[in-house]
């Protein structure tokens, strides 16, 4: 058997917002005690992860004074010190406290808007301090419940401002990071704007410093809405716009989970870990789920070492099926290429389109003809189960 110990090149982060999860949920209190930011970096440190990401108020609470403030960081530079921890992400809280109940960045109300752009400076301050690269924005209020309340059309304005103004704010500042964007369907606002990574990849092009701005894919964001997640990150990858990503599992049609990583659909997962290797992917792997609220923290260790475990023995099954020969052999029969469409399939030209309009295809031969799918999908569910 391999060896599925995470290492640092793995580049596997958590959030203190995830592994520091004290098992709330509406219905329920918590369950666990909470544990600082620096115990959730020797928490962490003690199960192998690369790194530790964070929002500004799970770092610093958001009625802090100065001198809390520089007492928590200092504890949080300690412990990254004492166990080298990285902190690669960092973003801002824009839907716990009550101001932001109607939105942030979209909200009617202008001193609302304007609040937020000073707590994410702040926040984007913060994390530079931490030496982030990647700063994440989701819009968790960024929506509505009714179509009364706002017009949608102003509600893009208004995010489009806000992230030029930030945008121009980093630059202004000589800050060295990205930002990236981070769809979702709906939870906890009935309908959220820009719902999925398309959406986000679409909007980013109307920006005025598109090229500083990229998504951050989530795994049970697009699971949510019943969309095959794999699609959405390899359209991102060839934008050259996947910045960072998000790990974890969700049924679809169900309200965001964050289930332990390939807890939930293993061969949506393999071909994701897949895809991520082969395009060699080289930015954090961050797994934004929770242990079940039925875990004390023993059990949360075992949910963080789960996550990145499964990711490890995928990423070996991967390799598996790269390697395999009969795959091999049935992904170059149906991927067969004589040659003799070249003259049509490249740039276009009259000559192209004319020859092209008068070729006489076989088109019953080519209906009629057997791609295999059914054995190669078999193939790769055996590899999964370990079989072959």
């Amino acid at each position: 058997m391999s060896d599925y110990t995470p290492k640092p090149e793995h580049k596997f982060t958590f959030g203190l917002w995830t592994v520091g999860n004290i098992g709330r949920d509406p219905f329920g209190h918590p369950v666990r005690e909470p544990l600082s930011p620096a115990d959730i970096v020797y928490l962490l440190a003690e199960v192998g992860a690369y790194g530790v990401n964070f929002h500004d108020n799970d770092l610093i609470p958001i009625d802090a004074t100065p001198a809390e403030a520089e007492t928590i960081k200092r504890a949080f530079r300690k412990a990254l010190d004492d166990t080298g921890l990285k902190v690669p992400m960092a973003t801002t809280n824009l839907f716990s406290d009550p101001i932001f109940k109607d939105g942030a960045f979209t909200s009617n109300d202008p001193k609302v808007r304007a609040y937020a752009l000073q707590k994410v400076m702040r926040g984007i301050d913060l994390g530079v301090e931490f030496g982030a690269k990647v700063y994440v924005f989701w819009g968790g209020r960024e929506g509505s419940e009714t179509d009364a309340a706002r017009d949608p059309a102003t509600a893009l304005k208004r995010m489009r401002d806000a992230i030029n103004f930030l945008c121009e704010y980093v630059i202004d500042q000589g800050y060295d990071i990205k930002f990236a964007l981070e769809a979702k369907p709906n939870e906890p606002r009935g309908d959220i704007y820009l719902a999925t990574t398309g959406h986000m990849l679409a909007f980013i092009e109307t920006l005025d410093h598109p090229e500083m701005v990229g998504v951050n894919p989530e795994v049970a964001h697009e699971h949510m809405a019943g969309l095959n997640f794999l699609h959405a990150v390899a359209q991102a990858w060839e934008a050259g716009k996947l910045f960072h990503i998000d790990l974890n599992d969700q049924y679809a049609a169900r309200y965001d989970q964050d289930y332990r990583f390939g807890s939930r659909d293993l061969k949506a997962a393999f071909f994701l870990v897949k895809f991520l290797e082969d395009v060699g992917y080289e930015g954090s792997r961050h797994f934004d789920a929770h242990a079940y609220r039925t875990e004390d923290y023993e059990g949360v260790k075992e949910f963080a070492r789960g996550c990145m475990r499964t990711y490890l023995i995928l990423k070996e099954k991967a390799q598996r099926w790269n390697a395999d020969p009969e795959i091999q052999a049935l992904l170059a029969e149906i991927n067969a290429d004589d040659g003799s469409m070249m003259p049509f399939l490249g740039k276009y030209s009259r000559e192209t389109a004319n020859a092209l309009k008068a070729y006489a295809f076989d088109r019953a031969a080519l209906g009629k003809r057997g791609l295999k799918y059914e054995r190669l999908d078999q193939l790769t569910m055996e590899i999964l189960l370990g079989v072959r």
